[in-house]
């Protein structure tokens, strides 16, 4: 029974309105609940503010290195150190390095363009700021419901966004209802703010039904795969920031690694590979578990322990692929449309910023009783923001760097160092990162170490402390456009690159009966969307499971 008939047959759907709702508890979904309550308090008005979160809680589906520059926070909350924000450990020693298979070369400072440089900025979990925002919000009046995933988009009779509806609970795998059954909700406000994260599915929808990316680059995207290691005490370096670039990717495949010393003794280490990647038998995965046996790498993690484990897509095509933000009744902010700035490896503070000019533009439009239009000054406002100058001076380094590690890293440095990114050119993209994967005859498979399980695992254990969980009757959130495609096109064709790519052993190839078949295990899913954007068919589409499935971080 698909969602129609189970809303014909028990329906209407209950519904509640508001003046703002937001998709999404992330930095730049709270960010924006928290400059419309604060323009309302200063105004002497009331608004309402509703947060929908698919995670079980605020934060728990946040992931990121991650470095903060405190710009907007500074201008969200001037004092947020007052206030007990987690942004604990200080930077205090850049280090950026090439790697070859058995050695390093690091880059002296003198030579590093300005993006590279983190003085100013802070090691901190990402989920854990994002509970402390989370707070704050409420704080301020906010309604936050978390474990209620956005399902469906509602739009009024004139085709404006009007709100979305939540996804039902106690469907079974059948797509019949069970005893648990509970039809979703609507929630409907005056304008809606889609704050999703990296490639949101509806945001994507939205892109789509209203062509927002007709004048942009086709979006670029890498995955990030992280690890939280708490490390033996004489090893710690409190403030230390390592990047690396060069192996164990090779020379064509954009991507590099980091390490960051931060807390009581831990150390988050990840490596981002561009999902431009040409080669199907690369394994981001594997990559990242042999990266960490690097003769530079390893030593800081022998004896110490991981605690953590993590896996997200990013969206890095930067201004060059930045889509029209808004739309009649709502607009993108945050990753959902692709604030992050590639060449400084941050998101953050522009995730926060977005969310502030797309609440100043609300508040605006309510104060003048509009409703579900269009927030023109949305995107005014972000071309006269610090943020629009930062994307501008930065819109070249992503194309440069699908060109190949070394004429990437040449001409980011000439871009960057000698002209600051202020140059007349700009260098496009034109094909989806999908686009780029190559027939596994083209190339040959490449041999992993096996896991040693002290230093390196195998994906069901790392997806195990990533605190995975779906409600194992439901109806798999992974869904195939044709069942057919698997075995005639990827697994023919490109070796079955899903069973690869995947980072949480979501996809793998059984035998039946003498042939392959694809199994889908969607309760291992931790929601990192590389599926949906990098499968060579797009036929993989990545819908809504149950609120408050997925993973559960802490820390990340």
């Amino acid at each position: 029974m698909n969602s129609q008939d189970l809303l014909a047959q028990y329906g209407p759907r209950e519904a509640m309105e508001y003046d703002l709702l937001i998709v999404g508890g992330g930095p730049a979904g709270l960010s924006a609940a928290i400059k419309a309550k604060q323009i309302a308090q200063q105004e002497g008005r009331e608004i309402s503010v509703c947060v929908l979160e698919k995670g079980s809680e605020v934060g728990a589906h946040i992931l990121s290195g991650a470095i903060m520059d405190p710009k907007a926070l500074n201008e969200l909350f001037p004092n947020w150190q007052e206030l007990g924000a987690p942004l604990e450990t200080p930077v205090s020693k850049d280090q950026f390095s090439f790697l070859t298979e058995t050695g390093s070369f690091t880059v002296p400072h003198l030579f590093l363009p300005q993006c590279f440089s983190n003085q100013g900025n802070y090691i901190l979990s990402l989920s854990n700021f994002t509970r402390w925002l989370g707070t704050q919000a409420e704080n301020l009046g906010v309604e936050i419901f978390p474990g209620f995933a956005a399902a469906e988009i509602l739009f009024n009779t004139q085709g404006a966004v009007c709100g979305v509806a939540t996804g039902n609970l106690g469907v079974g795998k059948d797509g019949e209802p069970t005893e648990q059954f509970q039809l979703g909700m609507e929630l409907r406000a005056k304008y809606t703010l889609f704050a999703e994260g990296s490639r949101g599915h509806l945001g994507k929808e939205l892109i789509s039904k209203y062509q927002l990316d007709r004048d942009a680059d086709p979006q670029s995207y890498g995955i990030g795969i992280k690890e939280l290691w708490e490390i033996s005490p004489e090893k710690h370096q409190p403030g230390l920031v390592i990047h690396t670039a060069g192996w164990p990717l090779d020379s064509k495949t954009y991507g590099g690694s980091f390490l960051y010393h931060f807390g009581k003794n831990q150390v988050a280490i990840g490596l981002v590979v561009g999902l431009s990647y040409r080669n199907p038998y690369l394994s981001p995965f594997e990559e990242f578990q042999r990266y960490k046996l690097h003769p530079a790498i390893r030593p800081t993690l022998e004896g110490g322990k991981r605690i953590a484990y993590g896996a997200r897509a990013i969206t890095a095509g930067g201004l060059n692929s930045l889509p029209q933000t808004v739309f009649p009744g709502g607009a993108l902010i945050g990753c959902d449309a692709g604030y992050l700035n590639a060449s400084r490896i941050k998101g953050s503070h522009a995730a926060i910023k977005s969310g502030m000019l797309a609440a100043q533009a609300v508040m605006s439009a309510l104060s003048e009783n509009r409703s579900n239009d269009i927030l023109t000054a949305y995107p005014s406002a972000f071309k006269n923001s610090w943020l629009y100058d930062e994307l501008k001076q930065a819109r070249n380094f992503k194309p440069w760097m699908s060109k190949g590690l070394y004429l990437g890293t040449l001409m980011v440095g000439i871009e960057q160092k000698l002209f600051g990114g202020n140059v007349p050119w700009t260098i496009h993209q034109r094909k989806a990162d999908y686009e780029y994967l190559e027939p596994a005859k083209l190339h040959q498979p490449i041999d992993y170490p096996k896991p040693d399980n002290t230093i390196s695992f195998d994906r069901l254990s790392s997806v195990f402390i990533s605190n995975t969980n779906h409600e194992e009757n439901q109806p798999a959130h992974l869904t195939l456009k044709d069942q057919e495609v698997p075995l005639a096109i990827n697994f023919d064709v490109y070796a079955g690159p899903e069973q690869r790519y995947c980072p949480a052993g979501v996809y793998e190839y059984i035998e039946v009966a003498g042939k392959p078949k694809l199994q889908i295990n969607a309760q291992n899913c931790v929601h990192c969307k590389t599926c949906d954007i990098k499968d060579p068919t797009q036929n993989i589409v990545w819908v809504t499971p149950e609120g408050g499935g997925g993973p559960n971080y802490s820390g990340m």
